[in-house]
């Protein structure tokens, strides 16, 4: 019953639609053809969905069943003189070439300004000096330094400028200026965007200036007539090498490069074995998009300027080599943190040499112990990392040194022994960071040598350090260098350095693997107070690993292993939020330990006995 009563209403719906149909159709072919009659064209809408109503002819609507329509009678387009013809199907398809395509940026209104280093720049490499793809790279910085320091000052043998005063050290009060002017000019072949420069050329000359004012005869200059001050100047060649681009390995540009001339070097992320610009020939390259990088290199040492610490190339080559080689690798053991594997040989062959520096006192061979020549051989095993695990950022170096020198000068015999080199170094600083503030901790261990006069030697010494750690150059124990005598003799520590590696100085003298070796335990924390503010503090407790040494120098019994305590503190502004000017005063106190006040004692006005050491420096960095 159903299904017969819906198949009769839909024939009649059916008959119903057909009839409608009938009657539109002949009611559509009896209407007049009136062009230009509006109608509704459902598919034209105005902002709120209202149909519009347009203006097309009638008679372009009408259609034969099963005939294809009739192309519309409209009037012709207005022809734009302006207009753009359509290309030819016949031309080429490539980009038409453009002889200056550096031109452009002119074009556009981006015009050179040799004065503005973040704006078109040809000086900054912006655009080609001549040709396509030669370019320049020149930077200038002031380096400006005011330092007001109390460091142990020994009375030279001669002469005192204390009447009557039987001290072994004096009033150590002293006031320094320093001013580096850093010219670095790189000539650079090659599109450097994605890839490394096919041919790079680097030249850098530093001009330094530098006064000194002291309070003691003999401190600057070996001879006392010379008096408590010293100005002195010199020109040093810190860069000048030529980088060649040997060949990419891969399609996404693993390399391999070799450098030639005086060039920077660091064997580890820190500086604590090797950080300086010497001498040498380097191939360096990378592997599988980067995750490996290598160094293969050999230095021959240059000379350095006494009291500026430039390289003075108007003296001879030392006969000192440096081979090395290193691998990193990217995220290893875990990803964000960067390994690296070396092996460095120092090769040293100064026995006959007796060198006095620019203020003419003996650097090598070293005033120490029989005070006669030597060679030596150490080999440095190392692993280093600089990452993060986590939240926690961490840098870790250790090097285990060994070797032979040719002339124990301790071992008690007049020619002096042949010694075996063993020796080990650990440093590790782990940081968080918590929002605008950053923890930090420090851990240091250089072994000591636990008998001057055996065979071996254990005190673990670098080949020239220059370290950022546990607060850089703003700690009183790493910026200051310690005399261990009066008279330009051995040092406790090196200026910039933070072994405690009794050597004349780390610029003329010889590695030395009799010393006492060092323990540093210490924290620190950076505060960014504002974007362009940051303070940074640290407190480090120092203790000697073994006295042994110091004992038989000095034959002095029973020196006790702490050195104290080293705070210090720096204020950090760049008021422009880059690096073209920067502002650092900072302020640094050594609480002198047991040890250190066995070691140095001095008398102040008052009769009193000095036991306070301090630093106060204020540096500005412009940079072009």
């Amino acid at each position: 019953m159903y299904a017969a009563g819906y198949s009769a209403m839909s024939k009649f719906g059916a008959f119903v639609s057909a009839s409608i149909l009938a009657v539109g159709l002949v009611i559509g072919l009896a209407a007049p053809a009136e062009a230009g009659k509006e109608l509704i064209n459902p598919d034209a809408m105005d902002g709120e969905g209202v149909l519009v109503p347009m203006t097309i002819p009638i008679a372009a609507t009408r259609q034969i069943p099963g005939q294809e329509p009739p192309a519309p009678d409209l009037p012709p387009g207005a022809i734009d003189p302006t207009a753009v013809a359509p290309p030819s199907p016949t031309l080429p398809r490539e980009f038409i070439p453009i002889p200056d395509r550096w031109g452009l940026v002119e074009a556009v209104g981006v015009h050179d300004n040799w004065w503005d280093p973040y704006n078109q720049n040809t000086l900054k490499g912006d655009r080609p000096l001549f040709g396509n793809d030669w370019f320049l790279n020149l930077s200038v910085i002031s380096d400006s330094v005011v330092e007001v320091r109390r460091v142990p000052t020994g009375i030279g043998p001669q002469a005192s400028s204390r009447a009557g005063s039987n001290d072994l050290f004096s009033k150590g009060e002293q006031y320094v200026f320093v001013e580096n002017l850093i010219i670095n000019a790189a000539l650079i072949k090659g599109d450097t965007t994605f890839r490394p420069p096919d041919i790079e050329i680097r030249f850098t000359p530093v001009i330094n200036i530098n006064y000194v004012d002291v309070e003691e005869v003999r401190v600057l200059k070996a001879d006392p007539r010379e008096g408590t001050t010293r100005r002195d100047f010199h020109v040093g060649l810190q860069d000048a090498f030529i980088d060649y681009h040997l060949r990419n390995v891969s399609s996404r540009y693993d390399f391999d490069s070799i450098r030639v001339g005086i060039q920077p070097f660091s064997t580890d992320f820190r500086g604590f074995l090797f950080q300086d610009n010497q001498l040498g020939v380097r191939i360096f390259g990378n592997r599988f998009n980067n995750f490996f990088q290598y160094n293969v290199a050999w230095f021959r040492r240059l000379e350095k300027d006494t009291n500026s610490g430039l390289n003075d190339v108007t003296e001879d080559l030392r006969d000192d080599d440096i081979f090395m080689g290193n691998l990193y690798i990217q995220d290893f053991p875990v990803r964000g943190f960067v390994s690296q594997l070396t092996v460095v040989h120092n090769r040293n062959r100064e026995s006959g040499d007796f060198f006095f520096n620019d203020n003419e006192f003996l650097e090598r061979p070293a005033s120490f112990g029989d005070e006669r020549g030597r060679d030596y051989d150490v080999t440095y095993l190392g692993f280093n990392g600089d990452g993060h695990f986590g939240r926690v950022n961490l840098t870790l170096s250790a090097y285990y040194a060994l070797g032979n020198d040719t002339h124990n000068q301790l071992n008690g015999s007049f020619e002096g022994e042949e010694s075996d080199i063993e020796a080990y170094f650990v440093a590790v600083e782990p940081s968080v960071d918590f929002d605008w503030i950053r923890l930090r901790g420090s851990f240091l261990f250089a072994s000591g040598d636990s008998d001057p006069f055996d065979n071996k030697e254990e005190g673990f010494d670098a080949i020239f350090e220059n370290p950022q750690f546990a607060g850089g150059d703003t700690s009183y124990w790493i910026r200051q260098g310690i005399p261990l005598v009066g008279g330009g003799g051995v040092n406790l520590t090196q200026r910039n350095g933070v072994l405690a590696s009794l050597r004349t100085s780390k610029e003329h003298g010889q590695s030395n693997f009799n010393n006492p070796g060092l323990i540093l335990i210490g924290g620190g924390a950076d505060f960014d107070i504002l974007p362009e503010l940051r303070f940074s503090l640290n407190v480090n407790k120092l203790y000697f690993d073994n006295t042994s040494v110091l004992e038989a120098l000095r034959n002095q019994g029973d020196i006790d292993t702490d050195i104290g305590w080293d705070i210090s503190g720096a204020f950090i502004y760049r008021p422009f939020q880059t690096q073209n000017v920067i502002f650092r005063l900072s302020g640094a106190v050594l609480v002198a330990g047991d040890g250190f006040k066995e070691l140095y004692t001095s008398a102040a006005d008052d009769g009193s006995t000095n036991d306070l050491y301090y630093s106060i420096l204020a540096n500005l960095i412009l940079a072009y």
